[in-house]
């Protein structure tokens, strides 16, 4: 076995052991399960690159060298074939998909394998911390593994089959891969969106110009986050982009011209078709985070006398792309809805059974269009259902919201909620990544927020006050940070816990009532710990006695005041639609605390 990055740069002697260059690259013939290695690329003198066939002229080679079997002037050069890439141009250092674990990876390094003395054929990509390590200096990696073996420790090879890769570069697009290959166009549209959210942004609206106009359609209503959407649609051209719109469900279109500014969005609502037009339209007219905004208005309603052979005809003859069926909704004369007939009712019942006869009707959940989609959500989740339908004021058929809208609903409350909390899906990923000192901060926060508060306290009164005040109001210090915190954290939890309108919901004055509560608790702590160990060491214990309790008032303060202020800001953002970072939060709280206790504190010092 040898690897691309142990022969890259090696030294490349005729059959004289005149140096005529060194390896540049090597090209492969992607045909195959394994490629077969098919050219040399050299750098010859003056940095002269040129290319000569791998089979007919390499005589030997190994980790130092490369020989071949003629002398210089014997040599013809070739070129690459439409079937040939380079693989330290084209794979090395690239993003490639494993299709495999369906996921992106970068490659550090290829993997080879010598069938016989001098033929060569690629086995697969390197993806792991080896390939890495291997690409920087070879004796790097064997000291890294010399030292991981000591500590009990294995750094396996992360190897990628050739067969399993997928090319992201689209200068390759036509290069056929391999035989039994599997591509992106295998992949089901969610592992797609998947694959190109993780992707660099130069490279996604290339990956998704390849696929088809059916795939397309699928694969951006599965994005998690709405602005790579806006920006794929963004960069395509009118026609196409309207096209891809005309294939979604309404539900999905309309949600991702949402995120497009309005220009855009109504000159690719124009070329749309006018039934499709129409339906995003609709949609379009009401308010976001509604259940009007993510129903879809593709549903199947008859009238309470129909039989069950009048709704099979119909469900026989909808369009190929129609939206999922889950029931079919019956009405009476005046086109209201009065119940709703499921697939297995219908399955089981005689053709000539009325749709009346086998409908739910006394159980039947209904929603209106102007109702917070998360209650919506919540609703299909409690009763399990596979959808509900969204009825107006007068009880007419609307539309539905289907059980995987509502999922995606759930999961994106969810993720806020995760945000907000100062917690995240990514956090344990993160943390293997940045490290203890990251995850210090992240989780530690305070500790900074009163290092910085310290420092910022010494650098101005460090003339104005004695050493015994700064040592007090720093010692009370990280208390009122960390009870401002808590209040503050108090809030959060029933902001998450409850809205605004819910009749349960705490009011403002009483979270402010429980704020300050906490606060007395701890400022009494303060004021005995405080003053009795500085005091008791000062000549003038009285004197800093009352210090010790003006922190201690400070620090109740503090508690007192974030509470209020925490809810604002969260209903403030809440109302404006914008993502909240429990972090940051966490981090206003303890700026916030710092500020007003600093603020008290001196002033009851009589600074």
């Amino acid at each position: 076995m040898i690897y691309l990055s142990q022969l890259l740069g090696n030294p490349v002697y005729d059959a004289k052991g005149e140096n005529i260059g060194r390896v540049n690259d090597l090209g492969i013939a992607t045909g195959e399960v394994f490629p077969r290695v098919t050219s040399l690329a050299i750098e010859g003198p003056s940095r002269t690159p040129f290319m000569l066939s791998w089979r007919k002229y390499v005589d030997t080679y190994n980790e130092n060298e490369v020989r071949l079997k003629v002398v210089k002037t014997d040599i013809r050069f070739s070129y690459l074939q439409p079937d040939e890439v380079l693989i330290a141009r084209d794979l090395l250092n690239k993003q490639i998909v494993d299709t495999r674990g369906v996921r992106v990876v970068r490659v550090n390094d290829l993997k080879l394998s010598d069938t016989n003395s001098s033929q060569l054929r690629l086995l697969g990509a390197e993806v792991g911390a080896r390939g890495l390590l291997r690409t920087l200096s070879p004796k790097l990696e064997h000291a890294v593994l010399k030292i991981a073996k000591a500590m009990g420790k294995t750094i396996p090879e992360k190897i990628i089959a050739w067969n399993y890769m997928d090319l992201l570069d689209r200068d390759l697009s036509d290069v056929k891969l391999s035989v039994t290959h599997k591509t992106l166009d295998d992949m089901h549209p969610a592992d797609i969106a998947d694959i190109i959210e993780r992707l660099d942004p130069r490279l996604r609206g290339q990956v998704f110009a390849q696929l088809d106009a059916e795939q397309k359609a699928g694969t951006i209503a599965e994005f998690d986050d709405d602005t790579i959407a806006a920006d794929i649609m963004s960069s395509m051209n009118d026609t196409d982009a309207s096209q891809m719109l005309s294939e979604m469900d309404p539900d999905d279109a309309a949600e991702l011209v949402g995120e497009l500014d309005y220009d855009k969005a109504e000159k690719l609502l124009r070329l749309m078709g006018v039934k499709e037009q129409r339906a995003v339209r609709q949609l379009l007219g009401y308010k976001e985070d509604t259940a009007g905004r993510i129903m879809t208005s593709e549903v199947v309603d008859l009238f309470e006398n129909d039989t069950v052979a009048d709704a099979v005809e119909v469900l026989s003859n909808l369009d190929e792309d129609f939206e999922t069926i889950h029931y079919i909704y019956i009405k009476d004369k005046d086109d209201k809805l009065t119940g709703a007939v499921s697939l297995n009712a219908l399955l089981l019942a005689k053709d000539e059974d009325h749709l009346k006869d086998i409908a739910d009707i006394e159980d039947l959940k209904t929603a209106n269009p102007d109702d917070d989609q998360e209650d919506v959500a919540e609703d299909i989740a409690k009763y399990n259902l596979l959808a509900m339908p969204v009825v107006d004021d007068q009880g007419h058929l609307l539309g539905n919201v289907t059980v995987d809208d509502a999922l995606d609903v759930l999961n994106e409350e969810h993720a806020e909620d995760l945000q907000i909390a100062g917690a995240g899906h990514n956090d344990t990923a993160a943390e293997g990544r940045t490290g203890d000192l990251a995850w210090l901060m992240r989780n530690e926060a305070w500790f900074f927020v009163w290092m910085l508060g310290v420092a910022i306290l010494a650098a101005i009164f460090h003339t104005r006050l004695p050493w015994q005040d700064i040592a007090l109001v720093s010692f009370c210090m990280p208390v009122a940070v960390i009870a401002g915190n808590d209040a503050a954290a108090f809030v959060t939890k029933n902001f998450l816990e409850y809205d605004s309108d819910d009749e349960d919901a705490p009011s403002m004055l009483g979270m402010v009532f429980k704020g300050v509560g906490l606060g007395l608790i701890i400022a009494i702590f303060v004021a005995l710990i405080a003053t009795s160990i500085i005091a008791n060491i000062m000549d003038a214990p009285m004197q800093y006695t009352m210090k010790g309790v003006a922190a201690a008032a400070a620090t109740a303060f503090v508690c007192f005041a974030t509470t209020p202020i925490a809810l604002k800001v969260l209903r403030a953002r809440d109302e404006r639609n914008l993502e909240t970072s429990g972090t940051t939060l966490a981090i206003i709280y303890m700026a916030v605390a710092i500020v007003l206790f600093l603020a008290i504190a001196l002033a009851s010092m009589g600074i």
